[in-house]
């Protein structure tokens, strides 16, 4: 008997649950619905977008490495043109620095000069990459600007926690070098060779020069 009441209550039971459950649907199931296929949407929207930025990326990578290649391979127009049409956030900066330095390669010094600095004037440019692209253009203008000329540009790198301040330094010593300034020349050179984090290349290439300085300088 006990048996028999608990089917009925379980039956009972499921019956009012259905009611219940049709209730709430009658009065909520449009919202319901309505959510679940927003929540859909949204989901698929973001997949999709996910998609493009990843092609979007792709293309721009492979767009960007052929004109590379191009570039190496002494297409230099080529590679140009095809780094215009690269307009994705991150290879587009990429490939407007390489446009300024496939300028530099052909000789197009004010160019070069002109969009190393108009990209770093940008404020949507990375503020390490338009701090590359001023020290790049600095290199540039070492043969044609005088130590104070080139200060007034890359001042700011001339301290020892700036991350760029062994390149600047060579830039000033390079011009000094230009201008006959030798003590100016040696003291840039000397401050590469003694900074411990120098690259090996810089402090190389400043050691050279602090050997063809030695004759110029007064003798200790």
């Amino acid at each position: 008997m006990s048996d028999n009441n608990d089917a009925i209550f379980r039956e009972v039971d499921d019956e009012v649950r259905q009611d219940e459950y049709k209730k709430l649907w009658d009065r909520y199931g449009k919202q319901i619905a309505m959510v679940a296929v927003l929540f859909i949407t949204a989901v698929a929207a973001f997949q999709g977008w996910q998609y493009l930025q990843q092609k979007q990326a792709e293309d721009a990578s492979a767009i960007f490495f052929d004109a590379v290649k191009k570039a190496a391979a002494g297409k230099q127009d080529d590679a140009l043109a095809a780094l215009s049409a690269v307009s994705h956030p991150g290879y587009g900066q990429l490939a407007k620095l390489q446009q300024a330095a496939i300028m530099a390669t052909k000789g197009d010094t004010d160019k070069a000069v002109a969009a190393y600095d108009l990209y770093a004037s940008d404020q949507a440019s990375d503020p390490a990459l338009a701090d590359l692209a001023r020290i790049r253009a600095g290199y540039l203008l070492a043969d044609t600007k005088t130590p104070d000329e080139l200060l007034s540009r890359l001042g700011r790198f001339d301290k020892d926690d700036a991350l760029w301040h062994n390149e600047a330094r060579e830039v000033f010593a390079l011009s000094a070098w230009r201008i006959k300034d030798y003590a100016m020349a040696n003291r840039y050179f000397s401050a590469i060779t003694a900074d411990t984090g120098a690259t090996p290349g810089a402090k190389q290439r400043a050691q050279m020069m602090l050997q063809l300085l030695a004759p110029n300088l007064p003798a200790k």
